[in-house]
Order: structure tokens, then sequence, then C-alpha cells
């Protein structure tokens, strides 16, 4: 990355330099030009007033051009500098995208393999042993629920492919959101390790919305909120209707999310860069698609601080009257 960089700064300063030798050569010919012409004139019969006003139209002429070889100088340095400035911002993102993109090839293949993993392990246990009843069932849980993370991996790649190519559409129909939340916190606590989740539901409230993309958007919420948070910790999950609007809200007590980082999680491929979030599985494209799929449905999405620590993400959908 250095090298590109230094390449870059070494050719505008190679452009500069050679501008400001143009512009100086510019300088002296006009110079010799003028001299040549003064030299000129003295060898004809003027009277001192002719010598004077010759001499001041030459001198005004010279500096005319002076003064514009100078304003385009600095218009060329001007441009220059804006140039750069663009080219440095344009690569420095581009940089940046590319270390996301490799960021999130790694971080999907850990997240597929440390299933796919788990399942085998399963499933061997199950053919070799003679488990009893109830040890079979939670296998087989686990195993289901380890399919279900493997589905919502399949998805939202596919999901954030559609929406960079603007290929994804909503079937929007009149949904029971509050019977959709319950069916939803139901099918988390079935899998082991999410069973304690605290429920506050306002029933009978209905959206236009797109049932799968709802769907999704309570399902990376909850598995966000589950990513961040001790094992033993709760979370908490809530809808109800304020005037016209529904708002769902999801909060977990993890490690929480800093200020400056608020505004940047919504991007995609971006995690938050500090080594306890670096440990946590993810592939930073949860909540960019929770985003899109909240503004496409005329809705808001925000993230404050719980208490006494982690995280709350609010989200508002127009009431369906």
């Amino acid at each position: 990355m250095k090298r590109p960089v230094f390449i870059l700064y070494l050719l505008a300063f190679y452009i500069l330099f050679q501008f400001c030798w143009w512009a100086y050569l510019l300088v002296s010919l006009n110079d010799e030009v003028y001299q040549h012409r003064i030299e000129n004139v003295g060898l004809q019969v003027l009277t001192p007033e002719e010598r004077e006003q010759v001499t001041f139209k030459l001198e005004k002429k010279i500096n005319n051009r002076r003064w514009m070889v100078i304003g385009e100088g600095l218009v060329f340095i001007s441009i220059l500098i804006w140039g750069t400035s663009v080219m440095l911002k344009i690569y420095r993102k581009e940089m940046a995208l590319a270390r996301q993109q490799k960021n999130f090839l790694l971080s999907i293949t850990h997240e597929f393999k440390s299933p796919l993993a788990s399942i085998k392990l399963y499933l061997q246990t199950l053919l070799r042993h003679d488990l009893d009843k109830k040890k079979e069932i939670s296998f087989i849980n686990s195993a289901i629920g380890d399919t279900d993370r493997l589905n919502n991996l399949v998805e939202n790649a596919l999901m954030a492919n559609l929406i960079d190519h603007k290929g994804y559409s909503f079937s929007k129909e009149d949904i029971n959101i509050s019977a959709l939340l319950r069916l939803m916190i139901q099918k988390f606590q079935q899998i082991p390790g999410h069973e304690k989740i605290e429920s506050h539901i306002e029933e009978g409230l209905y959206v236009h919305a797109d049932k799968n993309g709802l769907s999704i958007l309570i399902s990376n919420l909850i598995e966000n909120g589950w990513k961040y948070s001790p094992k033993e910790s709760a979370l908490e999950v809530s809808i109800k209707k304020i005037e016209n609007k529904i708002i769902l809200s999801i909060a977990d007590q993890g490690i929480g999310i800093p200020d400056k980082e608020k505004q940047n999680i919504f991007t995609k491929f971006y995690r938050i860069g500090n080594e306890e979030t670096r440990r946590t599985k993810g592939t930073g494209l949860g909540l960019f698609i929770v985003k899109y799929i909240v503004e496409e449905h005329d809705g808001k999405i925000s993230v404050i601080d719980n208490k006494p620590k982690g995280s709350v993400f609010r989200v508002e959908l127009p009431l369906l009257a």
C-alpha cells in the first residue's frame, strides 16, 4: 500500500516541478524578447518622448504576459492539488473496500466451516454411540440450529448480492408482525444457548411489508444481539405501537458500540475494530441488509446505548391502519 502512495506523490512532485520549470522558461523567454525589442528600438532615431512611450508599452505588455503565466500557474497548481487529493481519497477508499472484502471472504469461510464441522460431529456421535432419547433430541436440535445458521448465512450473502445489483424485489402484503416476531423468537429459543429471550409483544400489530424481508430483518438483529452478548445474559425483544408507528427494539447486554462507530456499523462488510469484537463471528453483512430492508419499507433504524451495558437496536416501521 505504501509503495503506490509514494509513486503517486512522486508523480505529483514531478508534474509540479515540470510546470515550474516551464513557467521559468516562459518568463526568461519573454525577458529576452523584451530586451531584443528594446535594442532594436534603440537603433532607430526616436525622440525621448517617443522612446518613453515605446518602452512603457513594451513593459506593460511583458508584465501582462508575466501575470498571465502566474495566473495559469496558480490555476494549474490548484487543479493539481485538488486532483491529487481526490485520487488519494479514491485510492484509500478502494484499498479499504479491498481489505473489507478480503476480511469478508476469510470470515464467511470460517462461518461456513464451523457449523458444518459441528453438524458432522453431531451426526457421527449419533451414529457411533447409543445415546438416551433426551441426548439424541439435544444433538438433533443443535444440528438443526447450525443448519439454520448456515441457511441464514446463505440468505444474507444472496441478498447482499441482489442489493448490489438492484435485483431484489419486495413482495409486500399485510402481515401480522406481532405473530411473526413471536414465531421467530420461538424458533430461536429451540437453539441451545438461545433460550434466554425476554419478549414484550403487543398483539395485533400489522404492517404492509415483505414477509421474507421482515424475517431476515428480525433474524439478523436477534443473531447480532446474541453474537456480542455474554453467554448467560438475556436478550430483550419488544414490539409496540406508538401513534402511527411500530417500534421494534432488541436490547443486548454485550460490549456496546462506541459512539464513533454507530454510523459505520450499517456499512457493507464493516466490523467494529476492537480486539474483543474481532474475536466474534460475523461477515459484516447482517446490519447492512437490515438497514436496506428497513429503508425499503419507509422505516428508520438507530442504535443507542443500553443500561448498564450493551446496545439497543430500534426499528421504526409505518403501522398499517
